[in-house]
């Protein structure tokens, strides 16, 4: 037979490891990888856009605002639809789902994540849902990116650091920062910040800069620019800010952590449509400025003008008092969460970055003219200040990433004069919301079950383990009646280790061990061979492993606090085998080479 012609992906992979090194490709690719996010975030962020225009252009403007509250439906129920019959799977959260693979799927995503949320994000958030587009953009990208990486034969770190680079590249591209795209990156996704890494993340934010540049010219998304000066005399005011931002973000975690739990329980995602739907319409037909992601607002409060952010309101309040201005911001800051989660509950698509921004900026406006208007301080403080810082206080506390916050709005003001009270207000709202919620959003149900990457590389590596490949199941069984004779006949001769396990005939339960050291001083005495039994010779063992249930960390801390060489491990109730020390620090070692790329 003739050899069969090699594809061209083939031939094209056998040149490269000719004529390219791993490093250099690793360049190449995630300028690739750069310019693919960015391309991504022109695709989701126009779509979203136009259906914006469509709608508010053509038709709210025009007719009634009861359409703000028809709107939101409408789009969660095409989105519904999308899901189930173009993507033919369950929405997934953008930067949640990209942490999942990184922590429990080698860095590997579906194919339908690659443009699950180009189809349903800008129709979800295009049509009033009150989320934002950073976080599908980034699942996107990071889906791109993975693919990308298997269809090119990556290992498993060069796929991690190359997910990384799409982060950087769709932040980079949403927001033109590249700084704070990388240390989102390096914060979020818990990088490791080295040289190896650092090129490829600057390559990646670099090429989806320019490609942002290409399409939407110096179109900024948030056109700020500082005003005034930071003086030294408004810091116990920013410390004030960074103690308010750090309780918001409680709020904001726990008010989100309570709507996703309370939708989970309702089985039927119609149902979810419904009520969740219903719930964003009536909050968007009565608050407008909740509609979308609501950078608008955001761009007015800066610019000193919050009565603009408010002027649909259908109270039709006086918005020249100072107390009804500043109440019908605080509702903003209140309800965006609910709003949000409904969005989220009723299986829209979207993130949670733009809301954190929306009610940070606002926030920080709030408390600022709170306190330029109580008349127990001489001179007035920045409310443009404020509403930049508190974004920033508000992001370290809600997203977990206090670098990302100070650099983001560093970046995006043009200027690092705000960088004191910047760093000063992300610290005390990071350390207060960590004290209380130990992980982000993004990272929350990861986090409680243990499976989250994190930048301890000891705790990283065990958690991208699996428990199963670790498990020896040559062990001889040993039934709790046999006696002594039985053991040596059926079980000492016949192994090669010195621990046996004792089981339940009938159950299969382990009841408890036996060591070889417990068989020597009798298993020479043939007059014993009938009188003892297993159970008179067994002891229960240092600690048991449950196969479902216990993640690596736990294992080796059991090893840790036993001192055990070897541990039982159950399935169900049922014996299932043995963990030994020996083979779990091999296996380790052969994890950390691998997720340290070290080949």
């Amino acid at each position: 037979m003739p050899p069969q012609k090699k594809s061209l992906l083939t031939r094209f992979l056998i040149w490269r490891l000719k004529y390219i090194s791993h490093k250099q490709f690793i360049f190449i690719v995630s300028i690739l990888v750069g310019f693919l996010s960015g391309l991504g975030a022109v695709l989701i962020k126009n779509g979203t856009h136009f259906i914006q225009l469509l709608l508010e252009g053509k038709l709210i403007k025009e007719y009634h605002s009861a359409f703000y509250f028809i709107f939101p439906l409408i789009g969660l129920a095409i989105t519904y639809l999308i899901l189930k019959y173009i993507v033919r799977n369950k929405p997934s959260q953008g930067i949640p789902a990209t942490l999942y693979a990184i922590s429990k799927k080698k860095g590997i995503m579906k194919p339908f994540q690659m443009f699950g949320s180009l189809l349903a994000a800008p129709i979800t958030v295009g049509f009033g849902g009150s989320v934002g587009l950073e976080g599908p953009t980034v699942a996107t990208g990071a889906a791109v990116s993975s693919n990308l990486s298997r269809m090119l034969h990556m290992n498993q770190a060069t796929r991690t650091l190359l997910i990384g680079c799409a982060a950087a590249a769709a932040m980079s591209s949403i927001f033109k920062a590249p700084i704070a795209a990388i240390i989102f990156a390096v914060e979020v996704f818990s990088l490791d910040l080295t040289l190896v890494s650092m090129i490829p993340l600057l390559l990646a934010s670099s090429s989806a800069l320019i490609t942002s540049y290409f399409f939407f010219g110096d179109d900024i998304l948030l056109p700020f620019s500082i005003q005034d000066k930071f003086v030294l005399k408004d810091l116990p005011f920013y410390i004030i800010l960074g103690i308010v931002a750090g309780f918001v973000s409680i709020y904001f975690t726990e008010t989100y952590e309570r709507f996703q739990n309370f939708f989970e329980k309702i089985g039927s995602p119609i149902k979810r449509l419904i009520i969740g739907g219903l719930g964003i319409g009536i909050l968007v037909y009565f608050i407008p400025p909740l509609y979308g992601e609501g950078f608008d607002v955001i761009n007015n409060l800066v610019q000193g003008h919050p009565e603009k952010a408010l002027e649909n309101n259908i109270f039709s309040l006086d918005l020249n008092n100072v107390w009804i201005l500043v109440a019908l911001l605080a509702g903003l800051v209140i309800f965006k969460v609910i709003a949000s989660s409904l969005t989220f509950g009723a299986g829209g698509v979207g993130g949670i970055f733009a809301p954190t921004l929306f009610m940070g900026s606002i926030m920080g406006f709030c408390l600022a003219k709170i306190l330029n208007n109580i008349g127990l301080f001489s001179h007035p403080i920045s409310e443009s200040n404020f509403t930049l810082v508190g974004m920033t206080g508000l992001m370290a506390g809600v997203l977990h990433a206090p670098l990302t916050a100070i650099f983001l709005i560093a970046e995006v003001t043009g200027g690092y004069e705000l960088f004191l009270p910047l760093m000063i207000t992300a610290a005390i709202s990071f350390s207060i919301t960590k004290y209380f919620v130990p992980h982000s959003v993004y990272a929350m149900e990861l986090g409680r079950k243990g499976e989250l990457i994190t930048h301890n590389k000891d705790h990283a590596v065990l958690t991208l383990m699996d428990i199963k490949s670790v498990v020896e199941q040559n062990f001889v069984k040993i039934y709790a009646d046999m006696t002594l004779g039985e053991i040596v006949r059926e079980a000492v001769v016949k192994s090669n280790r010195n621990i046996f396990p004792v089981i339940d005939k009938e159950t299969e339960s382990l009841e408890g061990i036996i060591l070889l050291d417990d068989l020597r001083p009798v298993m020479f005495d043939q007059t014993l061979y009938k009188v003892i039994m297993a159970r008179d010779l067994m002891q229960n063992p240092p600690a048991l492993i449950n196969l479902e249930e216990d993640k690596m960390t736990q294992v080796m801390k059991r090893f840790q606090d036993t001192g055990a060489w070897n541990l039982p491990v159950i399935s169900g109730g049922k014996y299932y085998g043995f963990v030994s020390k020996s083979k779990l620090l091999t296996a380790y070692r052969r994890k950390l080479i691998d997720f340290s790329g070290k080949h």
